[in-house]
Protein backbone atom coordinates (compact mmCIF):
# COMPACT_ATOMS: atom_id res chain seq x y z
CA UNK A 1 0.00 0.00 0.00
CA UNK A 2 3.00 2.32 0.41
CA UNK A 3 3.13 3.02 -3.33
CA UNK A 4 -0.63 3.46 -3.79
CA UNK A 5 -1.77 7.08 -3.84
CA UNK A 6 -5.25 8.45 -3.23
CA UNK A 7 -5.60 9.29 -6.92
CA UNK A 8 -4.83 5.67 -7.82
CA UNK A 9 -7.50 4.41 -5.44
CA UNK A 10 -10.08 6.85 -6.80
CA UNK A 11 -9.43 6.09 -10.47
CA UNK A 12 -9.42 2.34 -9.86
CA UNK A 13 -12.66 2.63 -7.89
CA UNK A 14 -14.29 4.54 -10.75
CA UNK A 15 -13.06 1.98 -13.27
CA UNK A 16 -14.43 -0.94 -11.26
CA UNK A 17 -17.88 0.68 -11.20
CA UNK A 18 -17.96 0.43 -15.01
CA UNK A 19 -17.98 -3.37 -15.10
CA UNK A 20 -20.94 -4.65 -17.16
CA UNK A 21 -21.81 -1.15 -18.45
CA UNK A 22 -22.35 -0.52 -22.17
CA UNK A 23 -21.10 3.07 -22.42
CA UNK A 24 -19.74 5.94 -20.35
CA UNK A 25 -19.37 9.68 -21.04
CA UNK A 26 -17.25 12.42 -19.50
CA UNK A 27 -17.14 16.14 -20.15
CA UNK A 28 -14.57 18.89 -19.54
CA UNK A 29 -12.26 18.99 -16.49
CA UNK A 30 -12.69 15.25 -16.01
CA UNK A 31 -9.22 13.76 -15.74
CA UNK A 32 -10.08 10.98 -13.31
CA UNK A 33 -13.14 9.75 -15.25
CA UNK A 34 -11.17 9.95 -18.51
CA UNK A 35 -8.41 7.74 -17.13
CA UNK A 36 -10.91 5.47 -15.35
CA UNK A 37 -12.89 4.74 -18.53
CA UNK A 38 -9.67 3.90 -20.39
CA UNK A 39 -8.56 1.70 -17.49
CA UNK A 40 -11.87 -0.15 -17.36
CA UNK A 41 -11.69 -0.82 -21.11
CA UNK A 42 -8.25 -2.36 -20.68
CA UNK A 43 -8.84 -4.40 -17.55
CA UNK A 44 -12.49 -4.79 -16.59
CA UNK A 45 -14.81 -4.26 -19.54
CA UNK A 46 -13.35 -4.47 -23.03
CA UNK A 47 -16.83 -4.00 -24.56
CA UNK A 48 -17.36 -0.62 -22.84
CA UNK A 49 -17.94 2.21 -25.32
CA UNK A 50 -15.99 5.34 -24.37
CA UNK A 51 -17.64 8.67 -25.27
CA UNK A 52 -16.02 12.03 -24.60
CA UNK A 53 -17.00 15.65 -25.00
CA UNK A 54 -14.46 16.20 -27.79
CA UNK A 55 -16.49 13.85 -29.97
CA UNK A 56 -14.21 10.86 -29.65
CA UNK A 57 -15.43 7.29 -29.47
CA UNK A 58 -13.28 4.41 -28.15
CA UNK A 59 -9.99 6.27 -28.50
CA UNK A 60 -6.91 4.24 -27.64
CA UNK A 61 -3.28 4.98 -26.80
CA UNK A 62 -3.88 8.73 -26.66
CA UNK A 63 -1.16 10.97 -25.30
CA UNK A 64 -3.08 12.53 -22.44
CA UNK A 65 -2.90 16.19 -21.46
CA UNK A 66 -4.38 18.20 -18.61
CA UNK A 67 -7.30 19.09 -20.89
CA UNK A 68 -10.10 16.58 -21.37
CA UNK A 69 -11.46 18.52 -24.33
CA UNK A 70 -8.42 18.45 -26.59
CA UNK A 71 -7.79 17.14 -30.08
CA UNK A 72 -5.76 14.27 -28.61
CA UNK A 73 -9.05 12.74 -27.44
CA UNK A 74 -10.40 12.73 -30.99
CA UNK A 75 -7.51 11.79 -33.24
CA UNK A 76 -7.86 8.01 -32.94
CA UNK A 77 -11.65 8.06 -32.66
CA UNK A 78 -13.55 5.16 -34.21
CA UNK A 79 -16.42 7.51 -35.12
CA UNK A 80 -17.76 10.97 -34.34
CA UNK A 81 -20.33 11.88 -31.69
CA UNK A 82 -21.65 15.39 -31.13
CA UNK A 83 -22.67 16.75 -27.74
CA UNK A 84 -26.25 16.97 -28.97
CA UNK A 85 -26.01 13.24 -29.72
CA UNK A 86 -24.97 12.61 -26.11
CA UNK A 87 -27.98 14.52 -24.80
CA UNK A 88 -30.22 12.65 -27.22
CA UNK A 89 -28.72 9.31 -26.19
CA UNK A 90 -29.34 10.17 -22.55
CA UNK A 91 -32.88 11.40 -23.17
CA UNK A 92 -33.65 8.06 -24.85
CA UNK A 93 -32.35 6.25 -21.74
CA UNK A 94 -29.43 4.78 -23.68
CA UNK A 95 -26.56 6.49 -21.83
CA UNK A 96 -25.40 4.07 -19.15
CA UNK A 97 -23.00 6.30 -17.21
CA UNK A 98 -22.52 10.07 -17.07
CA UNK A 99 -19.64 11.35 -14.94
CA UNK A 100 -20.24 14.61 -13.08
CA UNK A 101 -18.55 16.60 -10.34
CA UNK A 102 -19.65 19.55 -8.22
CA UNK A 103 -18.80 21.86 -5.36
CA UNK A 104 -21.39 20.45 -2.97
CA UNK A 105 -23.26 17.16 -2.76
CA UNK A 106 -25.86 16.40 -0.12
CA UNK A 107 -27.24 13.30 1.59
CA UNK A 108 -29.78 12.84 -1.21
CA UNK A 109 -27.24 12.96 -4.03
CA UNK A 110 -28.28 16.45 -5.17
CA UNK A 111 -25.38 18.46 -6.58
CA UNK A 112 -24.57 22.16 -6.45
CA UNK A 113 -22.27 23.91 -8.86
CA UNK A 114 -24.11 27.25 -8.93
CA UNK A 115 -23.67 29.27 -5.72
CA UNK A 116 -22.52 29.03 -2.13
CA UNK A 117 -24.96 30.86 0.12
CA UNK A 118 -28.17 32.55 -0.91
CA UNK A 119 -28.75 32.46 -4.66
CA UNK A 120 -29.61 36.18 -4.84
CA UNK A 121 -26.75 37.26 -2.56
CA UNK A 122 -24.18 34.45 -2.75
CA UNK A 123 -20.91 34.19 -0.90
CA UNK A 124 -19.40 32.52 -3.97
CA UNK A 125 -20.67 32.39 -7.53
CA UNK A 126 -19.74 29.02 -9.03
CA UNK A 127 -19.26 28.12 -12.73
CA UNK A 128 -22.72 26.60 -13.22
CA UNK A 129 -24.10 23.25 -14.15
CA UNK A 130 -23.45 23.08 -17.92
CA UNK A 131 -25.29 19.95 -19.06
CA UNK A 132 -25.71 18.36 -15.62
CA UNK A 133 -29.37 19.34 -15.27
CA UNK A 134 -30.08 17.40 -18.46
CA UNK A 135 -27.82 14.39 -17.88
CA UNK A 136 -28.42 13.73 -14.19
CA UNK A 137 -32.14 12.92 -14.51
CA UNK A 138 -31.95 11.19 -17.91
CA UNK A 139 -28.82 9.02 -17.87
CA UNK A 140 -29.37 5.53 -16.52
CA UNK A 141 -26.76 6.30 -13.85
CA UNK A 142 -24.63 9.28 -12.88
CA UNK A 143 -21.40 8.76 -10.99
CA UNK A 144 -20.21 11.80 -9.06
CA UNK A 145 -16.56 12.14 -8.19
CA UNK A 146 -15.25 14.69 -5.69
CA UNK A 147 -11.60 15.61 -5.26
CA UNK A 148 -12.24 16.80 -1.66
CA UNK A 149 -14.08 15.11 1.16
CA UNK A 150 -14.85 17.60 3.91
CA UNK A 151 -17.85 19.06 5.70
CA UNK A 152 -18.10 21.98 3.27
CA UNK A 153 -18.39 19.62 0.31
CA UNK A 154 -20.60 16.91 1.84
CA UNK A 155 -23.51 18.82 3.31
CA UNK A 156 -26.92 17.94 4.71
CA UNK A 157 -28.64 20.03 2.04
CA UNK A 158 -26.95 21.78 -0.87
CA UNK A 159 -27.25 25.58 -0.97
CA UNK A 160 -28.73 25.36 -4.47
CA UNK A 161 -29.85 22.31 -6.44
CA UNK A 162 -28.04 22.63 -9.76
CA UNK A 163 -29.10 19.11 -10.74
CA UNK A 164 -30.74 16.06 -9.23
CA UNK A 165 -31.60 12.63 -10.49
CA UNK A 166 -29.99 9.27 -11.09
CA UNK A 167 -26.86 9.49 -8.97
CA UNK A 168 -25.80 5.93 -8.19
CA UNK A 169 -22.37 6.40 -6.58
CA UNK A 170 -20.22 9.21 -5.18
CA UNK A 171 -16.48 8.53 -5.20
CA UNK A 172 -14.30 10.60 -2.88
CA UNK A 173 -10.66 10.61 -1.69
CA UNK A 174 -11.80 8.61 1.35
CA UNK A 175 -14.58 6.27 0.33
CA UNK A 176 -17.43 5.38 -2.00
CA UNK A 177 -21.04 6.25 -1.21
CA UNK A 178 -23.92 4.39 -2.86
CA UNK A 179 -27.35 5.95 -3.21
CA UNK A 180 -29.90 3.60 -1.66
CA UNK A 181 -33.60 4.49 -1.32
CA UNK A 182 -32.82 8.09 -2.21
CA UNK A 183 -29.99 8.67 0.28
CA UNK A 184 -26.23 8.22 0.27
CA UNK A 185 -24.97 5.24 2.23
CA UNK A 186 -21.38 4.25 2.91
CA UNK A 187 -20.58 1.51 0.40
CA UNK A 188 -16.81 1.06 0.56
CA UNK A 189 -14.12 2.47 2.81
CA UNK A 190 -10.61 2.80 1.38
CA UNK A 191 -8.08 0.53 3.13
CA UNK A 192 -6.03 3.50 4.37
CA UNK A 193 -9.06 5.33 5.85
CA UNK A 194 -11.16 4.98 9.02
CA UNK A 195 -14.88 5.18 9.63
CA UNK A 196 -14.28 7.95 12.18
CA UNK A 197 -12.55 10.05 9.52
CA UNK A 198 -15.54 9.68 7.18
CA UNK A 199 -17.96 10.68 9.93
CA UNK A 200 -15.84 13.69 10.97
CA UNK A 201 -15.58 14.99 7.41
CA UNK A 202 -19.24 14.59 6.43
CA UNK A 203 -21.96 17.01 7.55
CA UNK A 204 -24.84 14.57 7.32
CA UNK A 205 -25.47 11.44 9.35
CA UNK A 206 -24.01 8.41 7.55
CA UNK A 207 -25.68 5.04 7.28
CA UNK A 208 -22.68 2.71 7.38
CA UNK A 209 -24.36 -0.60 8.04
CA UNK A 210 -22.87 -3.38 5.94
CA UNK A 211 -20.08 -1.35 4.31
CA UNK A 212 -16.98 -3.13 3.05
CA UNK A 213 -13.32 -2.18 2.71
CA UNK A 214 -12.15 -1.58 -0.85
CA UNK A 215 -9.58 -3.97 -2.25
CA UNK A 216 -6.33 -2.17 -3.08
CA UNK A 217 -5.49 -1.79 -6.77
CA UNK A 218 -4.19 -5.01 -8.23
CA UNK A 219 -0.87 -5.31 -10.02
CA UNK A 220 -2.72 -5.60 -13.32
CA UNK A 221 -4.71 -2.44 -12.60
CA UNK A 222 -1.61 -0.44 -11.63
CA UNK A 223 0.37 -1.58 -14.69
CA UNK A 224 -2.47 -0.57 -17.01
CA UNK A 225 -3.07 2.67 -15.10
CA UNK A 226 0.56 3.74 -15.43
CA UNK A 227 0.57 2.85 -19.13
CA UNK A 228 -2.51 5.02 -19.70
CA UNK A 229 -1.40 7.91 -17.50
CA UNK A 230 2.42 7.76 -17.20
CA UNK A 231 2.65 11.44 -16.24
CA UNK A 232 0.17 10.95 -13.38
CA UNK A 233 -2.21 13.64 -14.53
CA UNK A 234 -4.69 12.02 -12.14
CA UNK A 235 -2.77 13.57 -9.25
CA UNK A 236 -3.64 17.08 -10.47
CA UNK A 237 -7.22 16.83 -9.25
CA UNK A 238 -6.18 16.45 -5.60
Amino acid sequence: MEDIRISDMMVVSLARLLKNKENAFHGVASIMPMVAIMLSRKVHNKELTYLNITGGVNIEDAELTISTDGNNLFQSSKSVVKLTDIFDLSARNKLDIAFLSCSQVDQYGNINNSVIGNYHNPKVRLPGGAGSAVLLPTAKEAIVWKSKHDTRSFVENVDFITAKGNVSYVVTPKCIFKRVDGKLKLYELYPFETLDSIIENTSFSIDHEGFSVSLPPTGEEMIALNQIDPDRLRDSEL
